[in-house]
C-alpha cells in the first residue's frame, strides 16, 4: 500500500511519465488513503525545499514547524488590517474551494495548456489548487462580472532561494466578448480583448515588486510603474489574501494588508470583464522544490452601500466577515467591512442593531446554529472593542442555516448563506 501510495504521489506533483496511469488508480483510492497521499504530498514539498535552503536531512517530519518558520507562520492580526478598507461586491458570482473536486485532478470544468492539482495541505485547512510553471489557468466562471466587482483568492507561495529567480505569478481579469470564457485560445492569447494583469515578481531582501498591465485588442492600456511589496517575503509558506475591487475603470488590489495597486483608469471599459485567469512563470526551479498553489476563489458583483442599506432599507447583509473553518475567529481581512459598519454606527449615535449569524446547511444542524450565535457575538465583541462602539446598542442573534439566501446545492449559494445580518432595532 505504501508503494502505491508513493507512486501515486510522484505521479500527481512530479508529472512523471506514467502520471496518466496514476489518474485512473488515482479515482479509486479511498479517502482515507487520500488523506496520506495529502500528507506525503506536503511532506515532500516541504523536504524538497528544505533541500533548497540546504538544509540536512534531519529536518523536522509531519507536524513539526523549522524555529525559523515559526514566527512566520503566526496569524496576522486584525490589527495589522487597521488601514484595510476592502468591502466585497453585493451578490456572489462565482465561487471555488475545490471541495468537490476529486484530490489529484485538475478543478472541474477549469481549463489549462498544462497540468495542476487538487491536493489538501497539512498546516492548512480545505483544499487547494497546484499550479505549474509554465501554465496557464482558466477558472469555471459563467458569468459576466459588471461594472463595479470584486475578486477574491488566497495564495500560497512556497519559495526557499536556491539561487534561482522565482517564477512570477500572474492573475488577469478578461473579457472573452463573444468567445466562450473558457475558450482555448484565452490561455495564450488572453490580451486580445480586453484584459487586466497584476504580475506578482517574488524575490528574496525585500526586493519583491509588482506590476499591473491592462489591454483592449491586444494593445497597451495602460502600464503602471514598478511597485515595490517587499514583504511579500514575510508570508512565503502561509496563505495570503489577495483582494480586488473594480468601480469601472478604477483598480485596486490589496495583497493581504498591503494596497498594491490603487489606479483611476486602469481598466478599459469597452468589454465587460468575465474571466479569471491565473499563471506561473518559468523558473529553473525543480517541480519538488518550490509550491504555488490558490484556493477560496470569489467573484462577487455590485457596490455595497452600506449607509443607504442599513439607516434607510433597515438591514445590511454581508458575507465578507470570514471566520476561521468551524470556528468563532474573525478573519484579518474582515476588518474592511467591520470598519464601515462602525462607522456608519459612529456617525448615527441614536440607533441600535441586531447581529444575526448565519451558516450554510454544511455540517450538523445543531453545531450551525451555535456557531452562528458565537460568530453574532465575535462581530460585536469586534465593534465594542476595536472601535469603542457601546454594547448596549447591538444585541446578537444566530440562526444557523435556517434562512438561506441561496442554494445550498451549489459553492456560490452556500458562500451566500455563510453571512451576517445588522438589522435596525
Amino acid at each position: 500500500m505504501r508503494k502505491m501510495i508513493y507512486m501515486l504521489v510522484a505521479g500527481v506533483l512530479f508529472g512523471t511519465p506514467g502520471h496518466s496511469q496514476f489518474k485512473g488508480l488515482l479515482n479509486k483510492v479511498k479517502a482515507k488513503v487520500d488523506q496520506r497521499v495529502d500528507r506525503k504530498v506536503d511532506n515532500t514539498i516541504e523536504k524538497g525545499l528544505d533541500k533548497a535552503e540546504g538544509k540536512g536531512t534531519e529536518t523536522a517530519g509531519a507536524g513539526t514547524a523549522a524555529p525559523a518558520e515559526a514566527k512566520a507562520e503566526e496569524p496576522a492580526s486584525l490589527k495589522s488590517f487597521s488601514k484595510y478598507d476592502f468591502v466585497p461586491g453585493e451578490k456572489v458570482l462565482y465561487a471555488e474551494d475545490f471541495s468537490q473536486d476529486a484530490v489529484g485532478e485538475l478543478s472541474t470544468n477549469w481549463n489549462s495548456d498544462g497540468s495542476g492539482e487538487v491536493i489538501t495541505l497539512e498546516k492548512y485547512p480545505g483544499r487547494w489548487m497546484r499550479l505549474h510553471k509554465g501554465v496557464s489557468y482558466l477558472t469555471a466562471n459563467q458569468a459576466t462580472f459588471g461594472q463595479n466587482y470584486t475578486v477574491e483568492f488566497d495564495l500560497i507561495l512556497q519559495l526557499k532561494t536556491n539561487g534561482w529567480m522565482y517564477p512570477d505569478f500572474l492573475f488577469t481579469l478578461l473579457s472573452s466578448r463573444d468567445q466562450s470564457p473558457a475558450d482555448n485560445s484565452l490561455l495564450k492569447e488572453y490580451k486580445q480583448f480586453s484584459a487586466v494583469t497584476a504580475r506578482l515578481v517574488p524575490s528574496e531582501n525585500n526586493a519583491s515588486r509588482a506590476i499591473l498591465e491592462s489591454f483592449t485588442d491586444k494593445k497597451e492600456y495602460f502600464k503602471s510603474g514598478i511597485v515595490a511589496i517587499g514583504a511579500l517575503q514575510n508570508w512565503y509558506g502561509q496563505p495570503v489574501h489577495v483582494a480586488i475591487q473594480v468601480q469601472k475603470e478604477r483598480y485596486r488590489c490589496w495583497i493581504n494588508e498591503l494596497k498594491a495597486f490603487d489606479v483611476p483608469k486602469g481598466v478599459p471599459t469597452i468589454d465587460t470583464m468575465n474571466q479569471l485567469r491565473f499563471e506561473v512563470g518559468g523558473t529553473n526551479y525543480s517541480e519538488q522544490t518550490y509550491g504555488v498553489f490558490i484556493g477560496n476563489v470569489k467573484v462577487a458583483t455590485g457596490l455595497p452601500d452600506t449607509r443607504h442599506k442599513l439607516i434607510e432599507e433597515g438591514k445590511f447583509s454581508t458575507n465578507g466577515i470570514l471566520f476561521d473553518l468551524q470556528s468563532a475567529v474573525i478573519r484579518p481581512e474582515s476588518y474592511g467591512v467591520v470598519k464601515e459598519i462602525a462607522g456608519v454606527l459612529k456617525e448615527n449615535p441614536g440607533i441600535r442593531v441586531k447581529v444575526i449569524g448565519h451558516t450554510s446547511s454544511d455540517g450538523d444542524d445543531g453545531a450551525n446554529l451555535e456557531l452562528s450565535k458565537k460568530r453574532a457575538a465575535a462581530v460585536k465583541a469586534m465593534l465594542t472593542g476595536e472601535f469603542g462602539i457601546d454594547a448596549g446598542r447591538i444585541d446578537t442573534e444566530g440562526k444557523g442555516e435556517t434562512e438561506p439566501v441561496g442554494d445550498n446545492k451549489t459553492k456560490e449559494g452556500r458562500v451566500q448563506n455563510r453571512r451576517v445580518e445588522f438589522v435596525k432595532l
